[in-house]
């Protein structure tokens, strides 16, 4: 398309989209986008007409506390990528991108190994992991993590007196920070967390519910009771361990103390103390916030405060813009351009932690993708809304039909070798101007979600030699959809536990 036309395409885009501002979120119905791909950076005024730079890792700065605030009942956390990285700089784009993949894929089979232990701990034990998972406001600001080697995203809570900065993953049972003395302990930002400088800091004992809850919050492998056999259990700690499937991990004691949220306080917040935490996941931060839906995280630990609700909003670049977390279910805040609408959350105990929706179709470039995985047994179908993915990863049914659709949408342009876990790749030196096409995922009920443009393509190489398509195939047509934080973007996600529901907004991301 000339750049003329695709000026032309863009004005007519924004006349029908104030034209329907009642549509569901995922905006206008157009089925392709005109993406910009100049090296001057310059700021556009429509949402899909992105630069490059836009889209790339930022560079290196120095940390710094991210705001936060109370508005009427909620909190309202500032978010934002990570902004340094305790691992030695990379030698290229390519190099850095490549790291950032392989974690991601680690955190897949993780999240899926996960998943598959806690079918099976319902089988044998169903009585465990029965427990009840509890979930008005608050609202943090939440960061982009690229400038600490992650595409997860940050936010700053008080706990203890102190501050500690976390990454926000809503796949995680259990909010953990790193704790002096520090046996083995990756590098962070802020200082470490002392227990003894904190007259509210208490050791959880072993003959507590906590602990108890622990041993479902670790999958039912380590911590919790088991982590107490042979001991005084009035008297000893429990302890807890955590690992990931990277290699990753966090060991140490369960406690509790006073967590600060934009100055609400929560009494006897129970939490990891970690003295032994390693991983590049977590460079350069505290620790981690669980989101998740089990007892100990911190959605069912505020439950009297905020009432099992809470949304992020995550920013389009990833260097130099922040967007937001707001725990409690004050929508007033919210800056969201088209109306929220809700897919169901799918309630079942076999899927422990996890926020489960029914992933009923895709649209590319306005047409529908057939597949049997929409409706297959095994994992098709469903799939994990989850922050700390990059990726949307995708069972091979579905993403090989989405691949096949988006081929011959962007036919015209050359292809280029695949690239760790992205295997539909493009070849756009020289090019100024690309025709995207839209990208919508339909959950249950119709609900209809388009990703932003900034979220369909990742460019692997400053050059625009690999640009891919941001979607992964997944190993086997048993394992999860895992829809990722790239596809989240410019979007205000809502995670209703009270109400079993998520909702999907358009917003354009900033620390509201």
């Amino acid at each position: 398309m000339a750049w003329g036309a695709c000026t032309a395409a863009l004005l007519l885009l924004l006349l029908l989209a104030a034209a329907a501002a009642t549509a569901a979120a995922g905006g206008n119905g157009g089925g392709v986008h005109c993406l910009h791909l100049e090296e001057d950076g310059s700021r556009h005024r429509h949402q899909h007409h992105l630069s490059r730079r836009a889209l790339r890792q930022g560079r290196q700065r120095h940390p710094h506390h991210l705001r936060s605030r109370a508005v009427g009942g909620a909190t309202v956390l500032e978010l934002r990528h990570r902004s340094f990285s305790s691992a030695p700089p990379a030698s290229s784009r390519e190099e850095e991108v490549d790291g950032l993949l392989s974690t991601d894929a680690a955190r897949v089979s993780s999240l899926q190994r996960r998943i598959d232990r806690y079918r099976r701990l319902m089988i044998t034990s169903s009585a465990e992991v029965a427990v009840a998972v509890a979930a008005s406001k608050a609202q943090v600001p939440v960061t982009s993590g690229a400038k600490l080697r992650t595409l997860n995203y940050v936010a700053t809570v008080g706990l203890g007196g102190g501050e500690a900065t976390v990454i926000v993953d809503t796949a995680s049972e259990l909010t953990w920070v790193q704790c002096a003395p520090c046996e083995s302990c990756h590098d962070q930002q802020d200082p470490l967390f002392d227990p003894s400088s904190s007259p509210s800091y208490a050791a959880v004992p072993c003959n507590s519910s906590s602990c108890d809850a622990l041993q479902l919050a670790t999958g039912g492998t380590s911590g919790g009771a088991a982590a107490c056999q042979g001991q005084d259990q009035s008297a000893a700690a429990c302890s807890y361990t955590l690992s990931y499937r990277d290699g990753s991990y966090s060991r140490g004691v369960l406690a509790h103390d006073r967590l600060s949220l934009a100055g609400e306080v929560i009494d006897g917040f129970v939490f990891g103390c970690g003295t032994s935490n390693q991983g590049p996941p977590f460079g350069g931060t505290s620790g981690l916030m669980g989101l998740g839906r089990s007892q100990l995280s911190l959605v069912s630990q505020t439950m009297d405060q905020f009432g099992g609700v809470f949304s992020y909003c995550l920013p389009l670049k990833e260097s130099d813009s922040s967007g937001s977390l707001v725990i409690g279910d004050d929508s007033s805040v919210y800056r969201n351009s088209t109306p929220i609408v809700y897919a169901s959350m799918v309630s079942d105990p076999l899927q422990g932690p996890f926020y489960f929706v029914n992933l009923t179709g895709i649209t590319v470039g306005g047409q529908e993708v057939e597949s049997s995985g929409f409706s297959s047994g095994g994992g098709g179908g469903k799939a994990i809304i989850d922050s700390g993915t990059v990726i949307t990863s995708l069972v091979p049914s579905i993403y090989n039909a989405v691949k096949a659709e988006f081929l011959s949408q962007f036919a015209e342009y050359p292809q280029a070798p695949g690239f760790s876990i992205l295997d539909t790749c493009f070849n756009m030196t020289g090019l100024r101007e690309v025709q995207v096409p839209s990208l919508k995922l339909v959950f249950d009920g119709g609900v209809e979600v388009e990703v932003d443009s900034g979220g369909v393509l990742y460019f692997v190489s400053s050059d625009s030699s690999q640009v891919c398509l941001a979607m992964a195939p997944l190993k086997s047509e048993y394992e999860t959809n895992i829809i990722g934080n790239y596809q989240q973007k410019n979007l205000r996600v809502i995670f209703d536990t009270s109400g079993s529901q998520v909702g999907f907004a358009q917003e354009t991301c900033g620390y509201i």
